[in-house]
């Protein structure tokens, strides 16, 4: 009977093995990318090729209902009271949060994935989309308490922080050379298809 228990251990013992490294396999999968960040090298017809911050070379497909957006260079004073804006943060050393930059958005834009949520820049960094309450001017910055549906936060913006906002763009911003934050999607072939880009006016690098 030990010898049964043991022909029949032995191929309980291989499918296990098998299992266990599909699964180890899955795990080490890189996640499929949300956005690709870096710099159009070429475009040609509905695909693009973008050299990302990191180095990686990445094909683009392009959508056929594709929206592009340029972003250029405003300044701290421009974040108004009422503002809708979006600042990136990093937690700060005294509880708070950090901008690492803001976007205002246009009036047309209000309310555009009002919440936080976490963010992709930088470790432990999250988005906040929300309106400005209140703007506290320090000689170094401002302290801006900004509202959305489900809570608050203050946020310290520096004068050295990065603020922009959003432009009319189209496919024609799309060329070599542009900066670009591309949101993307897999396809089934496990190409990567942009829906959306956010292209940097006059050689600025999207800074969200």
């Amino acid at each position: 009977m030990a010898v049964q228990r043991a022909t029949f251990t032995r191929p309980l013992i291989a499918v296990a093995m098998v299992a266990t490294s599909t699964l180890c396999a899955f795990a080490q999968k890189a996640p499929v990318p949300t956005r690709v960040r870096g710099t159009i090298e070429t475009v040609d017809g509905d695909t693009m090729q973008v050299k990302s911050r990191s180095g990686e070379e990445v094909k683009l497909h392009i959508a056929s209902d594709l929206r592009v957006a340029g972003i250029t260079k405003i300044g701290l004073g421009d974040i108004k009271v009422g503002s809708f804006i979006g600042a990136t943060t990093v937690p700060g050393p005294d509880g708070g949060q950090n901008a690492v930059e803001v976007h205002v958005f246009p009036e047309s834009m209000r309310g555009t994935g009002e919440g936080s949520r976490p963010w992709d820049l930088k470790p432990n960094s999250s988005m906040t989309n929300a309106t400005v309450a209140e703007s506290v001017v320090g000689n170094d910055g401002h302290t801006l308490l900004v509202k959305y549906k489900d809570g608050e936060k203050k946020v310290f913006v520096s004068a050295d922080t990065p603020v922009v906002t959003y432009v009319p763009g189209d496919k024609s911003d799309l060329k070599a050379g542009a900066k670009i934050i591309a949101f993307v999607k897999p396809l089934a072939d496990g190409s990567l298809e942009a829906n959306r880009v956010s292209v940097g006016r006059d050689g600025l690098t999207p800074p969200m």
